[in-house]
């Protein structure tokens, strides 16, 4: 007879001390998970990870510092200017002001000696700059470094100095009563609008100057070189290499300077100059000589609005040239 085959093996549950069933020869299996989860599931931590927060919020306390240090005071300028006290419609002081000879000197004054200024401060910024980055001299770093310091000085004390300097008692005009025997001496430009435009420019030529030794340092030795090996003279290096290399830099220094021209306050009342009146010497006189603040606050809108569309120029030039 055939021998019958003996069963294959089989594997069996069997109960664990538990009282659960398992397999043998199955892997073990992970912690229990939470139920409804599928089996092998890892089970999920008890405590939540905590919710990231929105970054809108962060934003919130600076935004709220800069209203209520700035915009609020600023918005109540605008609403002055619009609402005078003694009454009247809300474009009457625009009118008045628009209409007075006073605003339309000061706002003539303004342009051209921001105007003037910022040529007279971009063609000597750009003779010194040349000379402090490519003529060598004892002591070129550390004029480039003072440079640095400079712009960190008040305008007041660059007026000042001149005025210690060019004033009806100053060094020059003693100097010249010493040796003449005259009475006074001839040096009185500096309470005309000429004594305002050169304390403007010497304050306001470092801030060529910076970006511009800036640009210098980055601008590729090697053309000059292959420039003078082929005989191009100094004059022609600068006019064709040099110059178009630097003009972001100075078209950035440039636009900074004329907003600041714009808006300079203490040379002008520091040289005494009476007879110039640039509009935040009229927002001055208007507020606290003649106590008229909605003309006041109308001719410092109109100089916010200049302002403010002149710094947006200078951000684009000065995004355009790196700075």
């Amino acid at each position: 007879m055939a021998e019958v085959p003996a069963p294959a093996a089989t594997t069996l549950p069997h109960r664990s001390r538990t009282g659960r069933q398992s397999v043998r020869g199955s892997a073990p299996s992970g912690p229990p998970g939470p139920p409804g989860a599928p089996a092998g599931a890892p089970a999920a931590h008890s405590a939540r990870a905590p919710r990231a927060v929105p970054g809108w919020l962060w934003s919130l306390p600076p935004v709220a510092a800069l209203a209520l240090v700035f915009l609020y005071p600023l918005a109540l300028v605008v609403q002055q200017s619009f609402s005078p006290e003694n009454g009247g419609g809300a474009f009457d002081a625009y009118a008045s002001v628009f209409r007075s000879h006073s605003f339309r000197e000061a706002l003539g004054t303004t342009v051209w000696l921001a105007a003037g200024a910022t040529a007279g401060c971009l063609v000597l910024g750009f003779v010194l700059a040349l000379i402090i980055a490519f003529v060598p001299f004892p002591g070129a770093k550390a004029v480039a470094k003072f440079i640095d310091v400079f712009l960190s000085f008040p305008s007041f004390l660059i007026t000042l100095a001149l005025l210690f300097i060019y004033g009806t008692v100053g060094m020059a005009n003693g100097l010249w009563t010493d040796v003449s025997g005259s009475a006074e001496g001839p040096f009185h430009f500096l309470t005309t609008p000429w004594g305002v435009l050169l304390a403007e420019i010497t304050y306001f030529t470092p801030f060529v100057m910076r970006p511009l030794l800036a640009a210098f340092s980055q601008l590729d030795t090697a053309q000059l070189e292959v420039a003078s090996s082929l005989g191009a003279k100094p004059a022609r290096i600068i006019r064709r290499v040099i110059l178009p290399e630097s003009l972001p830099a100075l078209a950035a220094g440039g636009s900074l300077v004329l907003v600041m021209c714009l808006n300079e306050f203490g040379i002008v009342l520091f040289t005494g100059a009476k007879d110039v009146t640039t509009l935040p010497m009229l927002v001055y006189g208007k507020a606290i000589l003649e106590s008229d603040y909605a003309a006041a606050c109308v001719v410092a809108v109109v100089n916010i609005a200049i302002s403010v569309g002149l710094f947006g120029l200078y951000r684009v030039v000065s995004k355009r040239a790196g700075a």
